[in-house]
């Protein structure tokens, strides 16, 4: 049976900032995020199966996506809740903004190893996640392999 590798690509707009960076990223800021999401399985054969020849329904893999990631990260603001800038959170959170508080730094690299936990808790037992690429700029990226994490 052939292993199909297919791919959805999402964006979403959020804002973090890197406690302790020596940089301009301790700055509160923003990005326009594109994540693409590619899942690897075998086309389904069962010829009376609705989605017959699909690896997953890309929609299925949309409301995953949606659900877990676009939906709470898009015009949300990221802090890692284990610095002062809980601080910050909490006055924004006060004032109505979207908050998000993490265990880690929010950096490109950790937040893609989180949205791959989520994506993966919440796909078919038949797809498994093959791969994530969170495009922080035009020129800069994080990947997720599961060869690299297994």
């Amino acid at each position: 049976m052939s292993k199909i590798r297919i791919t959805k690509q999402f964006s979403f707009e959020t804002g973090h900032a890197l406690y302790g960076y020596d940089g301009k990223c301790k700055n509160v800021h923003g990005h326009s995020y594109k994540l693409s999401v590619t899942v690897i399985g075998s086309p389904i054969t069962d010829t009376s199966h609705v989605k017959l020849g699909m690896v997953i329904d890309f929609g299925d893999l949309k409301k995953i996506v949606k659900e877990d990631i676009e939906d709470v990260f898009d015009h949300a603001t990221v802090f890692n809740k284990n610095t002062p800038h809980v601080e910050l959170a909490e006055e924004l959170q006060k004032r109505g903004h979207n908050v998000i508080l993490v265990d880690y730094q929010p950096t490109s690299e950790n937040m893609v190893i989180d949205f791959a936990k989520k994506i993966k808790a919440r796909l078919p037992e038949n797809i498994l996640l093959h791969s994530l690429r969170l495009k922080e700029t035009e020129t800069s990226y994080a990947e997720w392999y599961a060869s690299d994490n297994d």
